[in-house]
């Protein structure tokens, strides 16, 4: 890969990073979307996913201490969904989906995230409800397997569906995305190196990892403490739609 193609990736990986982290996700469909803009887009699938699960590693993990240290993290909410998702996880991150299949789940995760992401509002303190155990588990459960197939976290299924069922405020919602996506990106590596299929480059992944260290801190400290999400929200619709766009050109040989 040419030099200046790193340096391209990485300040688009550096700009996914911050707006993701103010939100509280930790960025996996985003930086999906920008390999899949780069020449990376003709690794195999496996190599797609580890790389995006990695970078949630570090994300989530500070954005979720931001929006923890801010008190926004509700473990009642948190704990039922990412005990249901860690196994589903595990089994979708040791399963090899690639090819047209797999350009398939992206594209239409992609498109399904911007769309929600696009239409969702603010919730007011006053319209939570509580959800119930028989809701939640089947729920984490569900999003923790598709997280592993198409390699992200879960936050770009959680939230929408969190703040649509009114369970939670934005900044809430934020904190347990961020901690759902990190157990969630764990648990998919795990499965993946169960199965054998782990082959992360050190030499490829650090440079990634430092520019989403630094957005991951700035957009996480920005989410949790000063600014609304709803703006941050509908940046995000953009690179979606554009990275969905790339995959299916590429299912139909455009």
């Amino acid at each position: 890969m040419l030099g200046l193609e790193i340096v391209i990736v990485c300040a688009a990986l550096l700009v996914v990073a911050t707006l993701y982290s103010s939100v509280g996700h930790g960025g996996a469909s985003g930086y999906l979307a920008v390999l899949s803009l780069s020449s990376f887009a003709v690794m195999e699938a496996a190599w797609l996913k580890q790389y995006a699960w990695s970078l949630n590693l570090v994300v989530a993990a500070i954005a979720f201490w931001h929006y923890y240290r801010a008190g926004h993290h509700i473990p009642k909410l948190t704990i039922p969904f990412i005990a249901a998702s860690i196994p589903f996880a595990m089994l979708g991150g040791s399963l090899q989906v690639g090819g047209v299949i797999y350009d398939s789940l992206l594209s239409l995760t992609l498109v399904w995230a911007a769309w929600r992401l696009y239409s969702i509002s603010d919730v007011d303190v006053k319209e939570i409800v509580a959800p119930e155990l028989k809701t939640t588990l089947p729920v984490g459960g569900v999003i923790g397997l598709m997280s592993g197939v198409v390699g992200v976290g879960g936050g770009i299924f959680l939230s929408p569906i969190i703040l649509l069922k009114k369970w939670a405020t934005p900044k809430a919602t934020a904190a347990t995305a961020a901690f759902f996506i990190w157990v969630n990106s764990a648990a998919s590596i795990a499965g993946a190196g169960l199965s054998g299929q782990l082959e992360l480059d050190l030499v490829t992944l650090l440079p990634f990892a430092g520019v989403v260290l630094v957005g991951g801190f700035v957009g996480s400290r920005y989410g949790a403490d000063i600014a609304p999400q709803q703006i941050v929200r509908k940046l995000l619709v953009g690179v979606l739609i554009i990275a969905a766009l790339r995959r299916l050109l590429g299912i139909v040989g455009i």
